[in-house]
């Protein structure tokens, strides 16, 4: 074999061999390529089913509020009787508080089909500023809407600020059942000074103002705080027992254990004069206003504050427990 044949052969082979090795990358890239894309449909695909997910999710939502939703702003034809409702404890940041409470009972009142409007009160108390701003705000409704009548109707339970705000309806009706009264105030803590000793835990309490720590729960109990604390109860509960007095008249009992902090049932609230007859809101609608239907103007929280509500605690949870975990 001569030399030029032997070069011939070398050439060729090198050929070959640098064109498996450049269709062996082509082959790499394509396959890269490909991975790529098919990782790009998978990622489409599941971001397509979660947004689906999503969608259903939110719908599903929508036809369990959105009905409800409707059903609030949803008016009859004809007069109807207007029920705003107190429910659960009177505070600022609650459901009963006197924003909402009032926001209701202005649009019942200024409602032109309005015959009546039901105050249907479930509350243990609260806030006495809350409960007096519903008062105050009642007392304006009804000298300005004279021919619109307000009916309490006590559920379950009205006690203190509760009772503070039915008052001042024309009537309050109640279950026999119903617990009633409560007229009084209090303020309550814990003292930990007893087993702060016992475990040599010693109280450093600095204050500019002489009594600017007072009723300090890690500090001793001073008589001259207890005297304070106690004028301003009483002074509240003067205000409060002028304010039933005002509200219900001559109907009440000459009877100072009303005023006392106890409670009654709903039968015994009409022997001392705390309530006029027995009656639920559908009687009161029917046989005292007169007006069959009720439209609830009990303002609620909207679907969208609701969702948004329950994702923030989802969220605070699921971050909580990876804070937990990790």
């Amino acid at each position: 074999m001569t030399e030029t044949n032997q070069k011939d052969q070398q050439t060729s082979s090198g050929s070959a061999d640098q064109s498996v090795h450049v269709n062996w990358e082509r082959d790499l890239i394509t396959r890269i390529a490909m991975a790529g894309l098919e990782e790009q449909r998978r990622a489409r695909r599941w971001g397509i089913f979660f947004k689906a997910v999503l969608f259903i999710y939110l719908f599903a939502l929508l036809l369990v509020y959105l009905p409800e939703e409707l059903g609030q702003t949803k008016l009859g034809k004809g007069k109807h009787t207007a029920l705003v409702a107190v429910d659960g404890i009177i505070a600022e940041d609650g459901q009963a508080s006197a924003d909402n409470v009032v926001r209701g009972l202005r649009a019942a009142f200024d409602d032109t089909e309005t015959a009546g409007v039901i105050l249907r009160i479930n509350s243990p108390g609260g806030s006495p500023v809350q409960a007096g701003y519903v008062n105050d705000e009642i007392e304006r409704l009804r000298k300005i809407h004279p021919e619109i009548p307000l009916y309490a109707v006590i559920t379950d339970t009205c006690a203190s600020g509760g009772y503070y705000i039915a008052v001042a309806a024309d009537k309050i009706f109640v279950n026999k059942a119903s617990i009633v009264g409560s007229i009084g105030v209090l303020m309550d803590g814990f003292g930990y000074v007893g087993a702060m000793q016992k475990i040599g835990i010693e109280r450093r309490l600095i204050t500019a103002g002489a009594h600017k720590g007072f009723l300090d729960p890690f500090s001793p109990l001073q008589a001259e705080d207890v005297r304070h604390v106690q004028a301003m109860l009483d002074d509240i509960q003067s205000q409060f027992v002028e304010v039933v007095k005002k509200g219900r008249g001559d109907r009440l009992k000459d009877d100072q254990e009303i005023f006392s902090g106890l409670v009654w049932t709903g039968e015994q609230s009409l022997e001392l004069g705390l309530a006029d007859a027995l009656g639920g809101a559908s009687y009161v609608a029917r046989e005292v206003i007169g007006a069959e239907e009720i439209v609830d103007f009990t303002p609620k929280e909207n679907y969208f504050d609701r969702f948004a509500r329950h994702l923030g605690v989802v969220l605070a949870e699921k971050l909580s427990a990876r804070l937990q975990f990790n």
